[in-house]
């Protein structure tokens, strides 16, 4: 066989993980504390950190999980053209629905940008990206879990993968933030990312298993809302969100 007609190789779905767990990877994440911000300017407690990533690991990191892993669903075995768009509306509104704070939407939908830049240079030609990318020229742009999504179905990320990149990205974002709004030994929050990950671990198989927008996970964190909502009003804060 010529190899030079070989098709290319493709990376390893952990090698994408990966990349995308990466800190390093320009996505705009680098203007977001996971609400982190937010918690600490309403009065959270630094010493409480620790358990309020255990809480959004185990309730909104599951609803962005489960939102990313059925937006996967859609895109790898869902309808195509204008019927695919309606689906991943349909998505998208379950998605808003158990995001109940417009600042947080918003702040979603800006991630959601910069993840859709990386999966355009990355997997531009594949179906799910492009069906992404259709959609935001056509109306807002995608949430990041939707983005994310469509990158798992490009990449063969299997939804296990997704859930437990989710949970972490959101860990690891928040994390890298409070070493910027608290300064500590960085080995302490390592911790906690992992902590947090761990909590989450028992809940990864019921949302890797949503295959409906109903199925999305809607648990919430109704006080990180109202502080997001507070935050957004301020023009003293390093992060976005």
């Amino acid at each position: 066989m010529n190899p030079t007609s070989a098709p290319p190789a493709r990376p390893a779905p952990a090698s994408v993980a990966m990349l995308l767990a990466d800190a390093r990877l320009p996505g705009g994440g680098h203007a977001h504390s996971a609400s982190l911000e937010p918690a600490l300017l309403g009065g959270l407690p630094a010493a409480d950190v620790p358990a309020w990533m255990v809480g959004r690991a185990t309730t909104v990191g599951l609803v962005e999980a489960g939102t990313a892993v059925v937006a996967a669903r859609v895109l790898t075995s869902g309808p195509h053209g204008l019927d695919h768009d309606a689906a991943l509306s349909t998505v998208e509104r379950a998605w808003a629905a158990r995001t109940p704070s417009r600042a947080l939407r918003d702040a979603s939908r800006l991630l959601g940008r910069g993840y859709l830049r990386v999966a355009r240079s990355l997997w531009g030609p594949h179906p799910a990206v492009a069906a992404v990318a259709a959609r935001a020229t056509r109306s807002s742009s995608p949430p990041r879990a939707v983005v994310l999504g469509a990158v798992a179905a490009a990449a063969g990320l299997d939804a296990v993968d997704v859930v437990r990149l989710t949970v972490y990205d959101d860990a690891q974002t928040a994390a890298s933030a409070l070493l910027k709004l608290e300064p500590l030994d960085p080995l302490v929050p390592a911790r906690w990312v992992l902590d947090a990950c761990a909590a989450a671990e028992a809940h990864v198989g019921r949302v890797a298993a949503c295959t409906t927008p109903d199925d999305i996970p809607s648990s919430g964190a109704p006080l990180t809302e109202g502080w997001a909502e507070a935050h957004a009003l301020t023009n003293q804060r390093l992060f976005r969100a």
